[in-house]
């Protein structure tokens, strides 16, 4: 007999207009809106159109909670409730918004330098080219020329 997989945890925090901003420990099988239903609620000027009520929680994840009007620019890459796309329709992967999971889906980028992109990210700031992935520990021109057709940084 199969045994049913157990929900793993999961540790979020939630941010912005919310009634009780912080860290909250739910399931990986929980969905954003059990996220902030745990953080109280939305606050009356919470916009929440950007969200994705529906989205399955991951470990480490940011839920930022804009107020009405308010314009988001330097969130971190795992923060959800930005205006920003990560993974384009062209099938490109934003560098300099991507968050682990999603730098994971370029081909040839295993853990460990989804790991190392972000921490340059986080040390030095966005990319302002492409081929400045290069400055990454471990990406090298021939590395480079494997992704260049899978990344962007617009």
């Amino acid at each position: 007999m199969i045994e049913p997989v157990k929900p793993s945890p999961v540790i979020v925090d939630v941010k912005g207009a919310v009634n009780y901003p912080g860290v909250y420990a739910l399931s990986d099988e929980d969905r954003l809106i059990d996220a902030i239903e745990a953080a109280g609620g939305y606050l009356p000027n919470a916009d929440s159109r950007l969200l994705n009520h529906a989205m399955k929680l991951k470990d480490e994840l940011v839920i930022y909670v804009p107020e009405v009007g308010e314009v988001l620019e330097g969130l971190p890459a795992n923060t959800i409730g930005s205006e920003r796309e990560s993974s384009r329709e062209d099938g490109t992967v934003n560098i300099n918004t991507a968050s682990e999971q999603e730098l994971l889906t370029i081909p040839g980028i295993g853990p460990s330098k989804a790991a190392a992109i972000i921490q340059y990210r986080e040390e030095h700031g966005q990319f302002p080219t492409e081929e400045a992935l290069m400055k990454v520990s471990g990406i090298g021109q021939k590395t480079f020329e494997k992704l260049e057709s899978f990344i962007t940084i617009k």
